[in-house]
């Protein structure tokens, strides 16, 4: 076996800082300790959210 080349650190990385700034963003607007719990949640399935909106934008 040669020698393999790992390059997917990177998107982890990606990853975890758009998870921090969406998490930053969905706590800083909610109004109460719930709102931002449930904003957390929404910050670690943010990629799904902007798939969405993506391909809402893409068909229309």
């Amino acid at each position: 076996m040669g020698k393999e080349v790992q390059c997917n650190a990177s998107h982890g990385a990606l990853y975890g800082l758009g998870m921090i700034g969406a998490a930053v963003f969905y706590i800083s607007q909610a109004t109460g300790f719930w709102i931002g719990v449930l904003g957390f949640l929404k910050a670690c399935v943010w990629p799904a959210f902007l798939v969405y909106e993506a391909f809402k934008f893409l068909i229309l």
